[in-house]
């Protein structure tokens, strides 16, 4: 617009703003919030989402499982999910088992299942509870960085009016030297609403929207699960857990079923696949 650049650079404004915005986050969070909005923000940057690998290989994983409790006794069963790194299944499909969290969820309602002694209902709104929990734990660094957001327009003004503070103690030097010290003073509330609005708040809500994208991995394990307790059968199960995967990163039924009967059939259990594969034919 013409004006000098350079103007805009005040070292101190920054340091009166951006550390007061740490002081008081690291003050207002615990320590493990504070650390974890730094993995959300990474997360966020590098758009650490599920792909379409995730879902496919949840869902064989799924699959996997629940053909393994059709076929098989409690305890087979129980082998798989007390040690998941050891299983056969679940070191077929790495990307869940990288997922402790997930791995762990799926492994807690499968045990519930196989015992017997819960209904479907009473799963469900375990589930329903657990995931809404895991949800409200994951976007806290979300909730955090608005808190932020919403308060980084007022730090600017502090800044601003400790700058006409000092202006007003200059007013017997030159105008010169007086314009740059409002200069300098208005900078603070440039900065201020700058790094709310342009900066902390985008961040924030792209960090709520990879999180919430994450957390609907476990969505899809609750569908899948619940349907295999109704009674059906595992194909029909899975194709209830893929309605759950956004339209932009959802396979196609044939996909699915390609990865999962035959595919994920072949990775865990390569000795009856062709009799299975056989069998759905």
């Amino acid at each position: 617009m013409g004006g000098h650049l350079a103007v805009i650079w005040q070292p101190w404004e920054f340091v009166i703003i951006m550390g007061m915005s740490a002081g008081t986050y690291i003050m207002a969070n615990p320590w493990k919030t504070v650390v974890d909005t730094g993995k959300a923000t990474i997360q966020a940057i590098t758009v650490d989402v599920p792909k379409q690998r995730h879902y496919l290989d949840l869902l064989g994983l799924m699959h996997s499982l629940m053909r393994e409790v059709r076929n098989k006794g409690r305890n087979e069963v129980e082998a798989h999910i007390d040690d998941p790194p050891s299983s056969e299944i679940f070191t077929a499909f790495p990307t869940v088992l990288a997922n402790e969290p997930l791995t762990q969820f799926i492994c807690d309602y499968f045990r519930l299942m196989i015992m017997g002694s819960a209904r479907t209902h009473e799963i469900e709104a375990l589930m329903d509870e657990e995931i809404e929990t895991i949800v409200r734990s994951k976007l806290k660094p979300y909730n955090s960085l608005m808190m932020i957001a919403e308060g980084l327009p007022a730090l600017g003004i502090v800044a601003a009016v400790l700058g006409v503070i000092k202006a007003m103690g200059a007013l017997d030097q030159s105008p010169k030297l007086l314009g740059g010290f409002i200069g300098a003073a208005l900078v603070g509330t440039f900065v201020g609403i700058f790094l709310s609005y342009g900066v902390v708040a985008p961040l924030a809500i792209k960090v709520k929207t990879v999180r919430e994208q994450r957390a609907r991995l476990y969505v899809i394990v609750k569908q899948t699960l619940l349907a295999f307790m109704n009674g059906a059968l595992p194909q029909i199960a899975i194709e209830h857990g893929r309605k759950m995967i956004g339209p932009a990163d959802r396979p196609s039924i044939d996909v699915v079923e390609s990865e999962t009967i035959t595919g994920g059939a072949s990775k865990a259990e390569p000795a009856e696949a062709p009799a299975k594969a056989g069998a759905r034919g």
